[in-house]
């Protein structure tokens, strides 16, 4: 399952723009090169993958609204062979930021999360009362 989709490129982006970004063929055909954009939404599933997986259960499901469109983001940027303007490089950044700030739990996704783990112990434990060491309470130690 991926995270975005053609339609939803298209939808975003542009049919014109995704011809200009993929058709890359030598003479032009004049259409979407949908190997290479199944070739980029696999590398954008890729990253998110990476950073959402140690706090997430994979594949997301049902797919968060955030990661779809992080993952649009991400894709049209991948498929840049040249710089990109830089609309598109600041949101392909914010996008990454997001993703760190999910896998640090500092932003939440709408879906199963991982249990964290367990350390057995049951937290720090605290003494309800100063315990100072005087000869009484040490006969026989000194």
């Amino acid at each position: 399952m991926t995270y975005a989709t053609l339609p939803m490129l298209v939808k975003r982006f542009g049919e014109q723009t995704l011809i200009q970004l993929t058709d890359r063929a030598d003479p032009p055909a004049g259409e979407i090169d949908g190997s290479i954009v199944d070739q980029e939404l696999g590398n954008t599933d890729a990253v998110i993958n990476g950073y959402v997986g140690n706090r997430y259960r994979l594949p997301l499901n049902p797919l968060p609204d955030m990661v779809a469109d992080l993952a649009l983001s991400i894709a049209i940027y991948k498929l840049h062979v040249f710089a990109p303007d830089q609309k598109i490089k600041d949101d392909y950044e914010r996008a990454l930021k997001t993703l760190k700030d999910i896998s640090d739990g500092v932003a939440k996704l709408d879906a199963a999360g991982v249990e964290p783990a367990s350390s057995g112990a049951n937290g720090v434990r605290f003494i309800d009362r100063e315990r100072p060491l005087t000869p009484e309470n040490l006969h026989g130690f000194i």
